[in-house]
């Protein structure tokens, strides 16, 4: 996700390979092979609620983190 443009994908696999996946600009599902359609349905309304919402989390985290005051005047102990 970067915030210059549109992006997100939304897949779903089985033992590696794609099923579907959600065509973010037509909002609707777009199956792999369309006989997988007549065993089993898929809202991609519910793939696009989990991306916008994955977006708006990684913002605040993204707004967090670079807006994290230094305690006393100090940077933290580096790890290794």
């Amino acid at each position: 996700y970067q915030s210059h443009g549109p992006s997100g994908q939304f897949t779903q696999e089985f033992d590696g390979d794609e099923l579907f996946y959600v065509d973010l600009e037509k909002k609707e599902t777009v199956w792999r092979l369309p006989m997988f359609s007549q065993f089993a349905g898929f809202d991609p309304q519910g793939a696009l609620s989990n991306i916008a919402a994955a977006k708006h989390n990684l913002d605040i985290l993204t707004k967090r983190s670079n807006s994290t005051p230094v305690i006393n005047g100090k940077c933290p102990p580096f790890y290794s």
